[in-house]
């Protein structure tokens, strides 16, 4: 039916053109009756001595006719090449098709071999090429991918940048992906080539660099929302790494009010702040986000921040954990701030509610640390044997003897389960016996 409907369209636009033809000969032959109907004019030939007369009307003609005439000859001599060209090209269009598709079908070969042979055709050689390269790509031969990009010479500048630098960057080379990018010849990029820049720079180190592309990027719609966002907040966090103290104020000032308290990014500004003894700065930061939205993390991060302010963060963590009662979080900021204070009486007392609302690997050591300030070298050595336990998904050995002395006696423990990481990469228990039974 298709087909149908396609030769009737090819007819209708034949005789349309046809038609307009026999319109436009019939308009000229009266619009030369009425410029030479006075004066046909007098046209004079003399050949070898022979002369030929007519009318201008009729010279014209003759030349018309005379031109039709070879135009017919030359049509009908270079048929046989014209359709030995349009068969070619038939070919080549069907060999870049099934080779799409043997490369979607995982045919990967037979994709190769079908879209080498189609790189002979400069409308479809980029395509081909880099069709070619990808399949070469999948099934391993990076060698013939590199000889499918380097035999587009000059040509397809911009293809071969990308394709060249997709290549660097699925093996970690994020330089050799930016020199390909980089190219006078493949500039400007196309959205694609843009967007892999940035990623490039990203994995180099350069993340300022990359959040100021993300403008460019987003208006040439090269990632969707998701990918956007995700890119945008990773390299906003990334950037506050980077660069002079200057430079990380100022960054920090011009990122959008938004970013500002997204927990990936408060810490990333906090922990510098922190490092550069801008104590007050790194505080007000962590506060003001969870102010704004609770998030465990950044709790995590209030009591780990190497800053002064012990009383005032001390304060501030109880009042949060009487809002947030069930935070997991908390008790173990708390007992690192009591036991920074002195206060080893309250410090034990929130451990044992950290462990109780099942503890990670860090509160596991931080207890360690504890224990080991206190003299207790036994206790300390296994506070830390189980923080290594926890962190590769293994249940704590049961400490009930070390730590009883210390003010953290409990029940003896009376179930067994496993310790198993929720998606924020604290530990849960899959019972509900208190972990600290195991201590």
């Amino acid at each position: 039916m298709v087909a149908s409907l396609r030769h009737g369209a090819s007819t209708m636009t034949l005789l349309r053109n046809l038609l307009f033809w026999i319109v436009l000969a019939l308009l000229g032959a009266v619009a030369a009756h009425f410029v030479f109907a006075q004066d046909p004019g007098y046209v004079l030939v003399r050949w070898r001595g022979d002369d030929y007369t007519t009318t201008l009307i009729y010279a014209t003609w003759i030349v018309i006719g005379i031109a039709l005439a070879l135009w017919i000859a030359w049509s009908l001599l270079s048929w046989p090449f014209r359709a030995w060209s349009l068969h070619r090209d038939r070919q080549q269009r069907a060999r870049i098709g099934d080779g799409i598709e043997a490369l979607h079908q995982g045919r990967y070969k037979q994709a190769e071999r079908l879209l080498a042979d189609a790189t002979d055709d400069p409308d479809l050689e980029a395509a081909a090429r880099i069709a070619a390269a990808e399949a070469a790509l999948a099934r391993g031969d990076e060698a013939a991918a590199r000889a499918q990009l380097d035999a587009f010479g000059d040509r397809h500048p911009a293809s071969r940048a990308i394709a060249l630098a997709t290549i660097a960057l699925r093996d970690d080379r994020p330089t050799d992906a930016l020199v390909a990018l980089d190219a006078p010849a493949a500039q400007p990029l196309p959205p694609r080539g843009l967007a892999l820049r940035a990623e490039a720079l990203a994995r180099n180190g350069q993340a300022t660099e990359a959040y100021g592309l993300l403008g460019a990027v987003r208006k040439q719609d090269a990632w969707t929302d998701a990918e956007f966002a995700d890119r945008e907040l990773r390299w906003a966090a990334l950037s506050l790494r980077e660069g002079d103290e200057n430079a990380f104020a100022q960054r920090w000032e011009t990122l959008p009010k938004s970013l500002k308290h997204e927990p990936a990014v408060v810490e990333a500004y906090a922990t510098r702040a922190a490092e550069l003894g801008w104590d007050d700065a790194a505080i007000k930061s962590v506060e003001r986000a969870l102010e704004s939205r609770w998030d465990e993390r950044l709790a995590t991060l209030y009591g780990r921040l190497p800053v002064g302010n012990l009383d005032h963060r001390r304060t501030q963590a109880e009042r949060w954990l009487a809002a947030h009662p069930g935070s997991l979080a908390l008790p173990a900021t708390l007992a690192r701030l009591a036991h920074a204070q002195g206060d080893a009486t309250a410090a034990d007392g929130y451990w044992r509610q950290a462990l109780a609302e099942g503890g990670s690997a860090d509160d596991w050591e931080a207890l360690g640390d504890a224990c080991a300030a206190r003299g207790d070298e036994a206790a300390a050595r296994q506070c830390y044997a189980n923080a290594l336990r926890v962190s590769r998904g293994e249940r704590a050995a049961p400490l009930a003897t070390a730590i009883a002395d210390q003010g953290l006696a409990v029940e003896p423990a009376t179930h067994a389960r496993a310790v198993v990481h929720d998606d924020r990469g604290l530990p849960r228990f899959e019972d509900d016996r208190d972990p600290i039974d195991r201590v």
